[in-house]
């Protein structure tokens, strides 16, 4: 028999295998080494469990005696993984990943033998579908799409319905750059155009932005046709404001993590807690200058809120307040409609941004994302409190903190699952950095270098340079 193959070995592991080839080979010998391991160390068992032999199906003989683990052996293999990963967990990518690569280095040799040699390769998949969502639509298509193209791959892009001309203006740009003619494609509509998009035979791989509930379903589409996606979804992010924080920056981080553009932001840190000793002076400032936000007209400078998407979202957010309301939470200022003075915008969707006070974890305004220009507010006293109550939610898309510990605001983004976070700041997104969420907020990244691996798939090539050895 031949216990293991010794072709990919190191010298080493090749003499020992070689050997216990030859043992096994005569019949003369048992493997007698116990094959239980844990906590660093193979465990024998001796007599204390009943064994069972283990034949070797090409002699019939006994290869190895088997000692069963029952429960308690068990629980001992369970609390030693346990408690190495809590170690390996916190280490750093490298020094893990040099562990690993040194334990390949024991088995494998990386050159192949005899001048042989391989290599891998990343190649387009074809023709990818974007869908975007209306509240960044330019920003959105080009999301998708610059990557996509830049992989080798074409697209066909579905903007919201709500937002459908600035990603044709894209396409003319593409087109105006050089692409070659239908490399960059718009196809408008609603959800039958989506799931039109999602399920046609011809395409390889879909990007969604959007809601979780239209995440789900794109994902169930794209499954029966075992396509990858790419799914950036919603958020219920927190932004923890300590009491050792830049009060300033604090104010401006939460204005900006729930206002800019009315709210219409997925990853909004719309749950803000507030370290209770400075939970009145926060209160304070940020009613002060909540109330003098400029509401009006988008093309001059010195506003600086716009309308909503349309009448019926207008209504939905203005719902929310009032729900909130009615489950005890307190309107310190804003949540109501909101007519500029500018005749030409009288029947424009727009409200006056809303601060909510005595905020609970487990309102509907706390637990549902609302979109729109809502801030909750919530108090806490202990960072161990905190992070519990931030990480109490199905969606984990971004997260922020404001403390100048800045020993505490690792160890505080450490333990926060979600996906894109900030510290002292807040809505900061450059190209250059992956933009994701965790849990239902999404799979996959959009932007930095990572992208190449959801616009491509991977090629295994091995070349031989010599004869075929074959066993046949």
């Amino acid at each position: 028999m031949r216990v293991l193959s010794s072709v990919l070995l190191s010298p080493r592991l090749r003499a020992s295998v070689l050997r216990l080839n030859r043992a096994a080979s005569s019949g003369s010998t048992q493997i007698t080494d116990p094959l239980n391991f844990w906590g660093g160390n193979r465990v024998s068992l001796g007599g204390e469990i009943g064994s069972e032999p283990v034949y070797e199906p090409a002699t019939g003989l006994v290869l190895c005696q088997l000692h069963p683990c029952r429960a308690a052996q068990v629980d001992e293999a369970v609390n030693s993984a346990r408690s190495a990963f809590t170690h390996w967990s916190k280490m750093a990518g490298m020094e893990r990943a040099g562990i690993m690569l040194e334990a390949a280095r024991l088995i494998q040799h990386v050159q192949l033998a005899g001048g042989s040699f391989a290599y891998t390769r990343r190649e387009p998949l074809g023709v990818c579908v974007g869908i975007g969502a209306w509240n960044y639509p330019f920003q959105i298509a080009a999301w998708k799409s610059a990557p996509a193209l830049a992989c080798g791959n074409s697209m066909v892009f579905k903007p919201s319905p709500l937002t459908p001309v600035s990603a044709v203006l894209l396409a003319e740009i593409y087109t105006q750059a050089g692409v070659p003619d239908g490399l960059f494609n718009v196809a408008q509509g609603a959800q039958e155009t989506g799931a039109l998009l999602c399920q046609h035979p011809a395409v390889a791989k879909v990007s969604f932005t959007g809601s979780v509930q239209t995440g789900k379903k794109i994902m169930e589409m794209a499954s029966k046709g075992v396509k990858p996606v790419t799914l950036e979804l919603g958020g219920k992010s927190p932004l923890i404001i300590f009491e050792d924080c830049n009060l300033e920056n604090a104010v401006r981080g939460a204005l900006m993590a729930n206002f800019l553009s009315q709210g219409q932001v997925c990853s909004n840190g719309t749950r803000v807690f507030v370290h209770r000793p400075i939970l009145t002076q926060f209160l304070e400032e940020v009613v002060r200058r909540t109330k003098a936000i400029q509401i009006g007209d988008p093309f001059l400078e010195e506003t600086r809120m716009g309308a909503l998407v349309s009448r019926e979202h207008l209504h939905k957010v203005l719902g929310y307040v009032e729900q909130a309301k009615r489950e005890g939470a307190r309107v310190l200022c804003g949540g109501e409609p909101f007519t500029p003075a500018d005749p030409k915008l009288k029947h424009g969707y727009y409200m006056t941004p809303c601060v909510l006070d005595n905020c609970t974890d487990y309102m509907t305004c706390v637990r549902e994302e609302i979109f729109g220009p809502v801030m909750s507010v919530l108090t806490f006293d202990t960072e161990d409190e905190v992070l519990h109550r931030a990480n109490d939610t199905t969606m984990g898309l971004a997260a922020g903190v404001f403390t100048k510990d800045i020993q505490r605001a690792h160890r505080v983004i450490e333990n926060l699952q979600a996906g894109s976070c900030f510290i002292n700041n807040y809505n900061i997104t450059p190209v250059e950095v992956p933009f994701g969420g965790y849990k239902t907020s999404g799979i996959g990244r959009e932007n930095g270098q990572v992208t190449m691996e959801y616009y491509s798939q991977l090629k295994s090539v091995v070349v031989e340079m010599g004869d075929v050895d074959s066993l046949f």
